[in-house]
């Protein structure tokens, strides 16, 4: 995993802290913010299992404990439901200065409702997808039972959810109140996911409905069957966060991999801010190269040496199985273990007698005798990888 400490200020100058997960294998081609559920946190097991399966999409994922939650500063009794709408759209500012702008709003519970107002806010959001969102903030008041009557007498009253006390002020309840989701879904005019359980007993189902019907085309609903208001099954959160990935993508720009278009076989591309990180096509199929992190790279894909050890690899390993089916040998698997080095041609320190050196094992699963396997490794060395290696080549340049 690639996840990254990070801290920002929110509008009061508080310290909010989250948590910055970003993809193995390639530069973020969008940044996301998941806003978590009233008095949850960023490390909720759904929020990390939505944001993962993000960036396995290539998305970067900002998760972060609002004011008063977490680890991040603030009194939660001080909070509302502005305040959290207030805490996304300094998330969106620190991404704006930092990385790059957000596209994608995501939000659990009344976190999907603070998506709604803030993405409203937020110019380069594209797209916006809630998870179990109430169609109105004061929704919550039920999780609050019979202590909304102590907070509007006595301005303020402890309330105890999901096992742990919380003080809510009298200001909470004003706030949320004097909010009208409907009004602003109508006026969104972005790409609208809602994601809802039909056994959602906390927030029913007939929020989703309101939601919808209130907000404009491009809307979409997603039933997510089964699954409680908390996401608690993994199953059900990675399936969300696979659904929020693939639709998503129809509303935010993505890099276009067929830009890269040749007569050759193999296309790499690689531009000056990237460092090492190459995008390539080679035949049909589109892939990175990188350099190690040690070398200054992000290791989002083998280095150039591993490209030709892997081609070595596989050559080797088809040639043998080519060869032995053709003889119906019982060959049931074989794996080809290369990697490149340069060693020395003798013992002193000059590092021109050093050579490329390719080591390979290969390792065999079946029933075969020691002839067999002797004229198996006979055969390694007639691959045409290997004999490409070992014969004379040219490499012709020109510029096109």
């Amino acid at each position: 995993m690639n996840i990254k400490k990070i801290t920002f200020s929110n509008s009061e100058g508080q310290q909010l802290v989250g948590r910055l997960e970003l993809p193995l294998n390639q530069h973020p081609h969008n940044f996301a913010i998941f806003a978590h559920c009233f008095t949850c946190n960023k490390n909720l097991s759904a929020v990390k299992n939505i944001s993962r399966a993000l960036t396995a999409n290539g998305f970067g994922v900002l998760r972060f404990d609002f004011t008063g939650l977490g680890e991040s500063d603030g009194d939660f009794e001080d909070t509302n439901f502005s305040g959290n709408v207030e805490d996304l759209t300094s998330a969106s500012l620190f991404l704006k200065n930092h990385y790059n702008a957000p596209s994608l709003l995501i939000g659990h519970s009344l976190g999907g409702a603070a998506s709604i107002f803030a993405a409203s806010k937020i110019e380069s959001i594209k797209a916006v997808a809630t998870i179990g969102a109430p169609s109105n903030p004061k929704h919550v008041q039920h999780l609050l039972h019979d202590s909304v009557e102590d907070i509007k007498a006595t301005g303020q009253a402890s309330v105890n959810i999901g096992g742990r006390d919380f003080t809510i002020k009298k200001q909470f309840l004003d706030d949320i109140e004097s909010q009208s989701l409907p009004e602003v879904a109508k006026g969104l005019r972005k790409a609208l996911l809602v994601m809802h359980s039909p056994q959602d007993a906390t927030v029913g189902i007939k929020n989703a409905e309101d939601i919808y019907l209130a907000a404009r085309h491009p809307k979409s609903f997603v039933s997510i069957d089964g699954a409680d208001h908390l996401l608690m099954n993994a199953k059900d959160s990675v399936y969300v966060g696979n659904v929020i990935a693939s639709w998503a993508k129809r509303y935010v720009e993505t890099p276009n991999s067929e830009t890269l278009r040749s007569q050759h076989q193999v296309i790499a591309s690689l531009d000056a801010s990237d460092g090492f990180t190459t995008q390539m096509k080679v035949g049909n199929h589109h892939m990175t190269a990188d350099e190690p992190i040690s070398y200054g790279g992000n290791d989002y894909g083998p280095s150039p040496y591993e490209l030709v050890s892997a081609g070595l690899s596989a050559c080797t390993a088809m040639t043998i199985q080519m060869y032995v089916k053709r003889k119906g040998w019982d060959l049931q698997n074989v794996q080809v273990h290369t990697n490149h080095t340069k060693v020395h041609t003798d013992d002193s320190d000059d590092t021109s007698t050093k050579i490329d050196t390719f080591n390979r094992e290969i390792r065999i699963t079946g029933s075969l005798d020691d002839k067999q396997i002797a004229r198996i490794l006979q055969i390694a060395d007639k691959c045409p990888v290997h004999k490409t290696l070992h014969d004379e080549v040219q490499v012709i340049t020109k510029l096109v």
